[in-house]
């Protein structure tokens, strides 16, 4: 249902965990789309945690915080539907309040980031107010999970973004962090 034919960043995941042997990854999808996909790939596993945050109710209409996983994988889906509007400090107090936390007790050998850039305020496709500095933010809070319990492993995948200099403004942003760290 989503822009894409191939999941990456599931295909990440599985990677790691058959050629290198991970055992537990954290996916962290910032797209202002839902990752159905991505989260339907591992909604019963309990070997990745999904961490989405997206506006809500938008397009594929999925990312419910009621879907938290089944089976085995029950409470390792972990959505946060976000209001249209929110923007920078609306994001990062979610990260730090919900994320933080379902990581430090996941303890992630590897962390992938579903890195859309589309839930900038700048984006035409919808309705959110994420500037690049917000991205920024984003990123330094994933990389410091990735630092605390990965030795910084991790993988960032471009997923949307439909504003071509917001875009390019917040992957620079991004890429700035990810070199930072």
């Amino acid at each position: 249902m989503g822009f894409c034919f191939f999941n990456n960043v599931a295909i990440a995941a599985r990677y790691g965990q058959r050629r290198h042997g991970l055992q537990r990854v954290l996916i962290v999808d910032w797209d202002v789309h839902h990752g159905n996909g991505t989260q339907q790939a591992f909604y019963d596993d309990p070997s990745v945690l999904f961490f989405s945050t997206h506006q809500f109710p938008h397009y594929p209409g999925t990312g419910r915080a009621t879907e938290c996983g089944e089976g085995a994988g029950a409470g390792l889906t972990v959505n946060v539907p976000m209001s249209p509007g929110q923007g920078d400090e609306d994001y990062r107090e979610v990260f730090e309040r919900v994320l933080v936390p379902a990581a430090d007790r996941f303890k992630p050998d590897f962390v992938v980031i579903s890195a859309g850039f589309d839930a900038h305020r700048d984006d035409p496709l919808a309705g959110m107010a994420l500037t690049e500095e917000g991205y920024a933010s984003l990123s330094r809070i994933v990389l410091a999970i990735a630092n605390r319990h990965c030795r910084g492993r991790v993988l960032s995948c471009l997923e949307g973004g439909y504003h071509l200099q917001a875009l390019a403004a917040s992957v620079e942003r991004h890429l700035l962090a990810m070199v930072e760290a």
